[in-house]
């Protein structure tokens, strides 16, 4: 269930209400009791993990880690290459 913000236009209180999604949205102020309530659109909270193993750099890290050692792979390095007869001349 979310928590909402209330805003009375009337007397400028603010306060949060704590309501199913599926709850008619509150039209009477508790603070001058007018009904001049209007809902304001927060910005919401961010994802609550509960438990252990979780971790903000879980995945962060290794997807970096494999494009790091799959450019060395595809790249040559100068002690890679041989000398051949030709470069001998």
């Amino acid at each position: 269930m979310p928590t909402y913000d209330y805003k009375c236009t009337n007397c400028n209180y603010t306060f949060e209400y704590f309501q199913p999604m599926s709850a008619e949205p509150l039209k009477e102020c508790p603070n001058c009791k007018k009904e001049f309530l209007k809902r304001i659109i927060g910005t919401g909270a961010g994802p609550i993990f509960k438990g252990s193993g979780f971790y903000q750099t879980d995945y962060k890290g290794k997807s970096s880690q494999n494009t790091k050692s799959e450019k060395k792979a595809d790249t040559p390095s100068a002690t890679d290459t041989k000398p051949t007869k030709d470069d001998k001349k």
